[in-house]
């Protein structure tokens, strides 16, 4: 068996000291539960040791470095497995940057885990080189499970742990079903990397050119420098409780300026280079290289319990994958589909370095890998917050059941309105904000760049919460165009609150209409087909799944255009809203797009007084 412990070698083991008592003291940053309270959950009973470069041996003899945290005092315990590219030696550190996070080890540790954050091959000093959720990555990863369900300070009970890139590993590895794993947490998850990369169609050009450069920058560093006065620096100074507590609600690229020196650096061309082109030019359909690196394949062969959840703030990145992640184990038949959570957090829910939820995990772990009745599995397997009221909700089903998908008009004079006037159109030009006509350079083109419909003031406020889609029946003078959508709350003082976007490139508007009827998940086809130039054209644009309550008297305000989030320096006033200022690359060349008010949003409203 793959993972025996003739497969792993320990040649650099430095057990350093207990943990500060400083550090453990510190309280967890953001929300820690879906809104209520867990009984019998471990105490806080254990001091900390660190084994520092762990060597793992893989089945190809390959050696993958970690870092083990575990109690001090003799016996076995539970494990939680950590694997990513980003730096084993910072993870522990503090530091608000969005690659830290595998959990804090010294709360998991303290209640009786072992904590073990593992760097994939190539990153972090680990043999070989990164290939990116491949078939070899899988491997690996059922491997160093095996690894860690073998050693003499282990149960044989193996969970994994971690957002983000985290997470996206603890549903690769499940895939493989290594029998030493019991249950995961993948919280942030993305399960299909071409509807990461590339959702709708679109390139996320703003996620995809800083993360793969930051990966590549992290994940070469020595250990000289991981391990060095500016990491120890930052920590020290990171520990104190006043900084500690400004990090939760700090955006983790905010804090880049404490790693400054190290993300300036370079880093080698292979195999980094070739991942960009891999994501961002090589392969703008779904292919082979994407099929190979998706997980929506393969849920079907992850047997154990899975605690799903993001925060409503996420679309752009995770917050789409979780909910059709959920989609995709309801077709699972009902005899082979794992125990399956969701917790939906509010704005703010996720942050660097990740430490919510870090109770909720307790109480899942506890249960799955201690046999404690924590109630973690109590009630219905739904839990969501809806901003603008502070309150949880629970739900059976996505969309809730309690939904009713609900049709507003876009209008011809700009109104959005439920069951409003439907003859008429409004027209934008597409790119048209980088053109001018001869003779008038300095002037705008006549027409918009995008287009906004909104409602009147919400006389009685509005609630709703599920899948959110536009029926956009609309007519382009080019063979391509790229649809980008925002949905805005607006205040009584008119300032503009992003609920949620959406993407779609119109050459793949092609969908299964019977797999994805009304309210269920739209995605784009995989083979582009050219849009008949001037014939209006029926398309399905998914917006992110989303809840909110919009209290009476306020607005929505839907945008549709071709561009959004630029540069981030506003200088262009016509751009679609886009949350984190991410930028899609547009496709097709400069189009009149004209939108029929035909077209239609479709909420997901819940019941007055629900």
């Amino acid at each position: 068996m793959q993972g025996e412990s003739d497969h792993a070698t320990t040649t650099t083991t430095t057990a350093t000291a207990s943990a500060s008592a400083s550090a453990s003291e510190l309280p967890l940053n953001g929300p820690q539960t879906s809104g209520r309270a867990y009984a019998d959950l471990s105490p806080e009973a254990h001091s900390v040791t660190t084994e520092r470069n762990v060597r793992i041996r893989t089945r190809d003899g390959i050696e993958l470095l970690a870092d083990v945290f575990r109690p001090t005092e003799p016996g076995t315990y539970p494990v939680l497995v950590a694997v990513s590219p980003y730096p084993r030696q910072i993870q522990d550190s503090g530091i608000p940057l969005p690659i830290v996070e595998a959990g804090r080890s010294d709360f998991f540790v303290r209640r009786g885990y072992v904590h073990v954050v593992v760097n994939e091959r190539g990153t972090g000093g680990s043999d070989g080189t990164w290939t990116l959720f491949d078939e070899q990555q899988r491997r690996d990863l059922y491997d160093v499970v095996e690894w860690a369900g073998v050693q003499d300070w282990s149960t044989g009970d193996v969970g994994m742990i971690g957002i983000s890139y985290f997470a996206m590993a603890q549903m690769a590895a499940a895939t493989t079903a290594p029998p030493h794993l019991k249950a995961i947490f993948p919280v942030g998850l993305s399960s299909d990397l071409y509807d990461l990369v590339r959702p709708g169609g679109l390139v996320n050009m703003t996620f995809v050119g800083g993360w793969s450069v930051a990966t590549a920058v992290a994940a070469t560093r020595s250990e000289k420098v991981l391990r060095g006065p500016l990491v120890q620096a930052a920590r020290k100074v990171l520990g104190h409780p006043t900084l500690h507590a400004k990090t939760a609600t700090m955006n983790g690229e905010a804090a880049l300026g404490l790693f400054q020196g190290v993300m300036r650096a370079s880093y080698p061309a292979e195999p980094w280079d070739e991942i960009w082109m891999n994501l961002a030019i090589s392969h703008p359909f779904r292919d082979a290289w994407w099929q190979e690196r998706t997980v929506m394949t393969r849920l079907d062969a992850i047997r154990v319990p899975v605690h799903l959840g993001c925060d409503w703030e996420n679309s752009p990145v995770h917050l789409p994958s979780t909910f059709d992640t959920w989609a995709g184990f309801q077709q699972v038949p009902e005899d082979r589909r794992p125990p399956v959570r969701m917790t939906l957090l509010g704005p703010g829910g996720l942050n660097w370095p990740w430490e919510s939820l870090h109770t909720e995990a307790l109480a899942w772990f506890d249960h799955w890998l201690k046999g404690r009745d924590t109630g973690i599995m109590d009630g219905p397997p739904i839990r969501y917050e809806v901003p603008g009221t502070d309150t949880w909700r629970t739900a059976h089903t996505w969309p809730p059941e309690d939904s009713q998908l609900t049709p507003f008009t876009l209008g011809a004079d700009g109104l959005l309105l439920e069951g409003g006037p439907t003859d008429g159109s409004r027209s934008y030009l597409a790119n048209g904000e980088a053109l001018a006509r001869p003779g008038k350079a300095a002037h705008q083109p006549d027409l918009p760049s995008s287009l906004s419909w909104t409602t009147p003031p919400l006389a009685g406020g509005l609630t709703f919460a599920g899948n959110i889609e536009i029926e956009l029946d609309a007519a382009i003078t080019e063979t391509d165009t790229s649809w980008i959508a925002a949905l805005e709350e607006i205040d009584f003082q008119g300032g503009a609150h992003f609920i949620t976007p959406g993407w779609l490139r119109a050459a793949l508007r092609a969908v299964d209409e019977e797999a994805a009827a009304p309210g269920r998940p739209v995605h784009p086809c995989t083979t582009p087909e050219a849009v008949p130039p001037g014939r209006t054209v029926r398309y399905r644009i998914a917006l992110c799944p989303n809840a909110r309550h919009i209290p009476a008297g306020h607005r929505l305000r839907l945008t549709i255009g071709s561009s959004d989030g630029g540069d981030g320096s506003g200088s262009s006033t016509s751009e679609v809203p886009s949350p984190l200022r991410m930028h899609h690359v547009g496709v097709g060349a400069t189009s009149v797009n004209t939108v029929h008010a035909t077209s239609r949003l479709l909420l997901p409203v819940l019941a007055p007084g629900d």
